[in-house]
């Protein structure tokens, strides 16, 4: 089985080919480039670079959110459109998992988080599920940071935190402050997310299949434009 994974969550771009006991090709960038440009020619060098051809994949994984609005339409809306247009299916993989398994083996809480803006983080907590996964805690959600902390440290009951992701550098000096020794951080090369590890986890899932027509983001809460026009409807300023 040949799965094509893809993640363009967030400002890291990420695309790979994987068979169960090798990745084939990967292909994974961190700049300020626009994912709608880039991502098919990405996907068709690697599908070149590998000698696969489209209906030699058995299905498809994408990095679901949340994250950036239009990154994660992106990957979804890409990822659906092929597994369609194959006939396969496609696995929606949580983009705070994805940046999670690059802890696989550490003994203690493994925390992932986006910056959400006005002191929110996307985050969940996760602990090692064997070699090959992890498991989350409790939901994955958008919450202040400094109320985020302090259940952490709860929930870790004196174990090591460790914390993932390209946007904790922004909140480090938060964290110390509030774990002190207790908080860890990743270096470089484990905060950004790695499509290898969806298509890993897409294939541990694709027995239980995966319709491109139920596949949605996860985006954890309202794009401000769509909140803006509820709150306009119910204060009854929008007509039907």
């Amino acid at each position: 089985m040949r799965v094509l994974a893809i993640d363009t969550s967030n400002l890291v771009l990420s695309v790979a080919v994987v068979e169960k006991e090798r990745v084939l090709a990967e292909m994974t960038t961190n700049q300020q480039k626009n994912h709608s440009v880039r991502l098919m020619d990405c996907i068709s060098e690697l599908l070149d670079a590998t000698g696969t051809s489209p209906e030699q994949l058995s299905g498809f994984g994408v990095a679901n959110g949340p994250g950036s609005y239009t990154g994660v339409r992106i990957g979804v809306a890409t990822a659906k459109s092929m597994a369609w247009s194959l006939d396969v299916p496609v696995i929606g993989v949580s983009s705070l998992e994805v940046v999670a398994m690059n802890a696989l083996g550490f003994p203690g809480l493994i925390v992932p988080l986006f910056d959400a803006r006005r002191g929110q983080v996307y985050s969940g907590c996760y602990r090692t599920n064997g070699l090959d996964s992890v498991e989350v805690q409790g939901k994955e959600k958008i919450v202040l940071l400094r109320e985020w902390l302090p259940q952490l440290r709860d929930m870790a009951q004196g174990e090591p935190i460790l914390f993932l992701g390209e946007d904790v550098r922004m909140h480090r000096e938060t964290i110390a402050q509030e774990l002190g020794e207790q908080a860890r951080f990743a270096t470089p090369a484990l905060n950004h997310p790695r499509a290898a590890h969806i298509g890993y986890a897409a294939l541990r899932r694709l027995q239980d299949g995966g319709s491109a027509h139920e596949l949605v983001p996860e985006y954890l809460q309202l794009a401000e434009a769509e909140a803006k026009w509820l709150a306009q409807k119910q204060a009854g300023a929008v007509k039907e």
